[in-house]
């Protein structure tokens, strides 16, 4: 049947093209911990060409060169990469800051100014902020200093700069779209550092870790530098085990030579979650209600919508005192959950929000529209586990096309269905 279909507009997807992977997935293992330079030669090694690397640094403007060697780090060959500042001490590694205001090098204002100034794709300057403004803000508040004030010293602000944005260049160029990471394991002793020695991990470190699990490194050295910790805490979605997926590659990240039971070694593993099915982490909020008006349900499901919720439930329960209530559900992601709790707070009345983190599996899916008779209608399509696809005609867009028509809303369901599958095939 020739409905005179053109090949459908996509407008969105909930996880992933039909087509493609569902998801990129980066893993980090960090049992030696984490710097800058350890996570940029990870990827290097994982296949980030020098070239595309050197290219997209050239847009800082930065006097700089980098060194990319392969190294031995107990047993394990590691890709090792240097920041050379000319007419400085390469081996120097300022990685702990502030100075005081006025010394030479760069404040923190500075660098927001060369990055937003920079010649670099917009993904990636946005990630670069973002990391240097975890990093600035956990110096500023562990050393009692102004954020402005923060200042890095000159071989230290250029190591920084360009550690943290071949960090955002090099998951950008890799195509990632999801990082997940082991605990981090922690060294201790102390460090030397512009203010004196410090104890490990160092303050900042510490600062930029909280709410990221951790377990002990048993070595007495640095495991995890501030740059470090500011990237891990920018880019990773979620911690644990090494999530279900299908490994494309393997790189490995060299740190200083240290002596130790484990090679100072950061093991990054890139592949893609199998069978068109993605992964995710979303929180779910409860709570028990019994002195709300039902009728303002709509108007809090509504709220919870608008504030993110990926999904608002009720049912029906029998609380304490044998009162009938209302459980209500929200799924959101993490980073949301403390808003929708509010909403939940300002608007049911509750006294409180049990929050939970659930994984979540996720078929890939997007969103097309096709044409028919009755106009453009939007078509959910999902793609299972076992390569089939199936088509879900968007219900308002059905109705409003047949209280139009005058048509049943079974058949322009049925004729939306049609068009979608007849464009995929």
């Amino acid at each position: 049947m020739d409905l005179g279909l053109r090949m459908p507009r996509r407008l969105s997807t909930d996880s992933e093209g039909l087509g493609e992977p569902a998801q990129k997935i980066l893993h980090l293992d960090l049992f030696s911990g984490i710097a800058g330079n350890m996570f940029v030669s990870a990827l290097l090694d994982l296949g980030l060409s020098r070239e595309d690397l050197e290219s997209d640094l050239a847009g800082l403007g930065l006097e700089h060169e980098i060194e990319i060697s392969r190294v031995s780090r107990g047993a394990l060959s590691a890709r090792y990469l240097r920041v050379i500042v000319p007419g400085h001490d390469p081996e120097h590694h300022g990685d702990h800051g502030p100075h005081k205001k006025g010394s030479h090098g760069r404040n923190y204002r500075q660098i927001v100014d060369l990055l937003e100034s920079a010649s670099l794709r917009e993904s990636v300057r946005e990630r670069a902020l973002s990391i240097f403004s975890a990093l600035a803000f956990a110096e500023a508040k562990v050393h009692g200093v102004a954020v402005e004030d923060v200042h890095f010293h000159e071989v230290g602000a250029v190591d920084a700069i360009v550690d943290v944005t071949s960090a955002a260049a090099g998951l950008d160029r890799l195509g990632v779209n999801r990082v997940n990471a082991s605990p981090v394991a922690l060294g201790e002793g102390r460090v030397e550092t512009a203010h004196g020695l410090l104890p490990l991990p160092a303050p900042a470190t510490l600062e930029l870790l909280k709410g990221i699990p951790t377990v002990p490194g048993h070595v007495e050295w640095e495991t995890v530098t501030p740059t470090g910790a500011a990237i891990l805490r920018t880019i990773a979605d979620d911690f644990g085990a090494m999530p279900a997926m299908t490994v494309d590659a393997i790189g490995l990240g060299a740190g200083n030579d240290r002596a130790g039971p484990m090679p100072n070694v950061l093991r990054a593993v890139l592949g893609h979650s199998n069978e068109n099915l993605g992964a995710d982490r979303v929180a779910a909020l409860e709570a028990n209600l019994d002195d709300l008006n039902p009728e303002y349900f709509d108007y809090v499901m509504e709220r919870l919508f608008e504030a993110g919720a990926l999904d608002v439930s009720l049912q029906h329960i029998q609380m304490k005192k044998n009162r009938p209530g209302f459980l209500v559900r929200v799924l959101g992601r993490p980073s949301d959950a403390r808003q929708l709790a509010d909403i939940l707070f300002a608007e049911s009345g509750t006294l409180g929000v049990r929050v939970q983190e659930w994984q979540r599996w996720i078929l890939a899916r997007e969103v097309v529209e096709v044409d028919t008779k009755y106009g453009r209608i939007r078509v959910k399509q999902v793609r299972g586990t076992d390569g089939n696809v199936t088509f879900s005609p968007e219900y308002d867009d059905c109705k409003q096309a047949a209280l139009k028509s005058g048509d049943s809303l079974r058949e322009v369901v049925a004729q939306a269905e049609a068009a979608a599958r007849e464009a995929e095939d």
